[in-house]
Order: C-alpha cells, then sequence, then structure tokens
C-alpha cells in the first residue's frame, strides 16, 4: 500500500478516486461487492468515506490490481486476513500455557 492517506476525517468520491488511482464508478462499484466499505451519506446524498473505509478499500485494490485476486477469491482473502489475527493470538496463548505448565511440572518434581 504506497498511497498516502491524508489526515482527514473523511474524503469524497474523487478525493478516494485519487488516492485509490480508480475512476469513481469503480470504487461505487466496490462498494456494492464489498459490504465492508460502507461510506457516510450527507443530506445531499453525496459519499463520505472515513480513514477506516480508504484503508479498506486500498487493501481491495492491492488484492484485486497487485495479487490479481478475483472478486471472489478478494472477499475469501479478506475474510482469511480478518481471522489471521484472531488464531495468531490463539496460539501465542496456548504456547505460554504451554511453558507455564511445564514450568509448573518442574516445580512439583
Amino acid at each position: 500500500m504506497d498511497s498516502i492517506i491524508p489526515e482527514k476525517a473523511y474524503f469524497r468520491i474523487g478525493e478516494v478516486s485519487k488516492i485509490l488511482s480508480v475512476e469513481p464508478y469503480v470504487i461505487r462499484y466496490w462498494e456494492t461487492e464489498f459490504k465492508t466499505v460502507k461510506p457516510v451519506r450527507t443530506k445531499a446524498a453525496q459519499r463520505l468515506y472515513r480513514r477506516k473505509d480508504v484503508e479498506e478499500l486500498l487493501t481491495i485494490r492491492n488484492l484485486l490490481y497487485q495479487q490479481r485476486f478475483t472478486i471472489s477469491g478478494a472477499k475469501k482473502q479478506l475474510l482469511k486476513m480478518r481471522e489471521a489475527p484472531e488464531e495468531e493470538s490463539y496460539l501465542d496463548k496456548l504456547v505460554l500455557i504451554k511453558k507455564e505448565l511445564k514450568r509448573i511440572r518442574k516445580m512439583m518434581s
């Protein structure tokens, strides 16, 4: 993700388009396909993207354009990416528990 996101709370679709180097219609399409991108709407029905939306769109662009995933494959990969940190934390916890149990067993011997 070589794109730099300016320090702002909200971005209009034109700004997001420039950050991502894609046309606005592409962003609107991704919005329909990837439910994790949910811009807020103004009273004039303009989309305002939050920083987390822009970060998610950068990830989607990377999966589709650099890693060459299909839309379906990118959806699956995003799910895996979200699940991976939890799995790692469980594994880390299990390793710590194992070490502690070995230490206790050694103390009791």
